[in-house]
C-alpha cells in the first residue's frame, strides 16, 4: 500500500486517467474527488462490497440455469 500526505486542492493521478484530489477537510472526514473514465467503475467499498455479495448469491443460486450465450452471427447465403 502506497501511503501519501496531500493537503486541500492537491491530487494524485493513477494509471495517467484516474485523478484522486482533495476536496475539503470537515473535522475527521476527508472529502476527495475521482475523475475517471467511464469505463472504470469507482464504488465505495461498502456498495463494491456488497455489489460483490449479490453477484456471488446470483451465481450459487440453486434451480437458476444460467442463460444460453447467442452463438456467432450466421453468415447469410
Amino acid at each position: 500500500m502506497l501511503i501519501l500526505s496531500r493537503k486541500v486542492g492537491e491530487s494524485i493521478v493513477i494509471d495517467g486517467r484516474i485523478q484522486v484530489k482533495i476536496m475539503r477537510l470537515d473535522g475527521e472526514v476527508v472529502k476527495i474527488g475521482i475523475e475517471a473514465p467511464a469505463s472504470v467503475p469507482v464504488h465505495r467499498q461498502e456498495v463494491y462490497e456488497e455489489i460483490q455479495r449479490n453477484n456471488q448469491k446470483a451465481v450459487m443460486k440453486e434451480g437458476s440455469p444460467l442463460p444460453k450465450l447467442a452463438g456467432p452471427p450466421k453468415k447469410p447465403s
